[in-house]
């Protein structure tokens, strides 16, 4: 019988079936911080359960860290209640942590990858649902609740219905100035918010197997922006490139034992998908948004297209744009390179790539923040925090910081902020802030020339 990437790891980790039912599925890989985690650590408590398997655990502080200051005492106290609270849950249970100011500190999605604890053929789960970052690996990788933290703390696995199956195709070659963040923008402008509802979704093609790690990360990151479960995108040698040799990932013949198991993961010639689409490189181009979700999207050079529901309308009002509006010249005073989905070492080299020589526009406010204390550290090795500084970026701590609003990096009220996250909702970056989703290279080009450019006529 011929199978999906999906069906082989998911099927392989399939402890029973329920019938006309969900299955229960063992996880690889359970991914902690402090937002999620407390209700899960009293749930057990209160009901005297011990955790599972707490070595299957991987634990850091994130979403309600500052960016500024780490070493200092934290002002906010809902944030360090959160703190506390996770390194004493964590003590408590002998579960590994990297807390603020650790070496491996970072936002959740972007450590486990860079450390080698996200490997091919896993199932991992977190109480975030840009959990489907890992998918990039080919291992089967989704967003929990609250509820179901507890459930995998307690049995290492979960009750849980299986998926139908997707696969989203691309071929040819991108544009000059095209990103892997354009390409999932672009597909999701295509496809629409819901279309990958009850699915998880392959992406298969060219573009995606040329694609850097930190690309496919971008696209499978994405993947719940269009209703999907998660993303996955099959190991190859570019995989391997990547893994080795980082602090998780086994070493010498144990390595190659394990790189020849997957290398098996890849859906098998003829195997069928309950739904598939095909878009061409050739068709995408530099992405923004305009709207108030990822799906709507333009191409830079595009007008906001012209619609007659009270939906769009509302957006529109929101975002204080009118149909058939270009948003080239549109000016912008906050631009926010970072997030779980754009703040790797690739995203950063890209934007000084850009920035060097030139100066950021006197009206922006620039703010860089490395996914981790390691991409930091990568920043400053490879002279891109003078190039950055030169023009005028602010380069912060590690951390989740302005992609949303739940720490002390917010966009004011009716300002707009192009940004490298994910999610462009109502209030998402802060109380009326107005979010403008794109790539590395937009958001860098919009910081230096102070408002919405046309990259595409521009010597990148």
């Amino acid at each position: 019988m011929k199978e999906t990437l999906f069906d082989k790891v998911w099927d392989s980790h399939v402890v029973e079936s329920i019938k006309k039912g969900p299955q229960i599925l063992y996880i690889d890989k359970h991914l902690i911080h402090e937002v999620t985690s407390p209700q899960a650590f009293n749930e057990l408590k209160k009901r005297k359960i011990p955790i599972f398997r707490p070595k299957q655990i991987l634990a850091t502080a994130d979403h309600n860290t500052p960016t500024k200051d780490q070493h200092l005492p934290l002002r906010d106290e809902l944030s360090r209640n959160q703190l506390s609270q996770l390194s004493k849950n964590c003590t408590e249970n002998n579960i590994m942590l990297y807390n603020l100011g650790h070496k491996y500190n970072g936002i959740v999605h972007v450590i486990a990858p860079e450390l080698g604890i996200t490997q091919p053929g896993m199932t991992i789960v977190c109480g975030d649902s840009h959990t489907s970052t890992h998918g990039a690996f080919g291992a089967i990788a989704f967003g929990i609740g609250t509820s179901q933290v507890a459930q995998v703390f307690a049995s290492q696995c979960v009750l849980i219905n299986k998926p139908k199956s997707l696969r989203v195709t691309v071929n040819g070659c991108l544009k000059k100035g095209v990103l892997p963040k354009d390409v999932i923008l672009y597909i999701i402008s295509k496809l629409g918010t819901n279309a990958g509802t009850g699915y998880f979704c392959e992406y298969a093609g060219e573009v995606f197997e040329n694609m850097s790690m930190e690309g496919r990360m971008t696209v499978c990151n994405m993947s719940i922006e269009m209703g999907a479960r998660g993303g996955m995108i099959a190991p190859d040698q570019t995989t391997l490139d990547y893994l080795i040799g980082r602090k998780y990932v086994p070493k010498g013949n144990k390595f190659d034992e394990k790189a020849t198991f997957w290398k098996t993961l890849k859906t098998d010639e003829g195997a069928k998908f309950d739904k598939e689409y095909y878009f061409a490189a050739e068709d995408i181009s530099p992405m923004i948004t305009y709207g108030t979700n990822p799906g709507m999207g333009i191409k830079i050079t595009e007008d906001i297209p012209v619609k007659n529901n009270e939906s769009f309308e509302k957006s529109l009002e929101y975002m204080n744009l009118t149909k058939g509006e270009s948003l080239i010249n549109k000016e912008i005073n906050y631009v926010f390179i970072g997030s779980c989905t754009n703040s790797r070492i690739e995203d950063f080299r890209v934007a000084a790539n850009y920035v060097k020589g030139k100066q950021k526009a006197k009206n922006v406010t620039a703010w860089l923040v490395p996914g981790s204390r390691q991409v930091k550290a990568q920043i400053k090795a490879e002279g891109l925090q003078n190039i950055f500084e030169a023009a005028g970026f602010e380069l912060r701590e590690p951390g989740c910081s302005a992609c949303l609003a739940m720490n002390d990096d917010k966009i004011p009220k009716g300002e707009y902020c192009v940004s490298t996250s994910n999610r462009n909702f109502e209030g998402r970056q802060g109380p009326g802030a107005r979010t403008i989703l794109a790539s590395p290279l937009v958001a860098a080009a919009t910081a230096i020339k102070g408002k919405i450019i046309d990259i595409t006529q521009e010597n990148t």
